[in-house]
């Protein structure tokens, strides 16, 4: 991928830090009802 201009590259980056957020927000709560449930037994 190339950028022309600060602008592009700045636009690209904050994409994939929302991207990266939204899947720690997504797998984080699954990872701690994973080990939580196995501390029951």
């Amino acid at each position: 991928m190339e950028f022309f201009t600060l602008h592009d590259f700045m636009t690209y980056t904050k994409g994939v830090t929302y991207l990266v957020m939204g899947g720690i927000l997504v797998f984080m709560p699954l990872y701690w009802l994973y080990l939580t449930d196995r501390d029951d037994d």
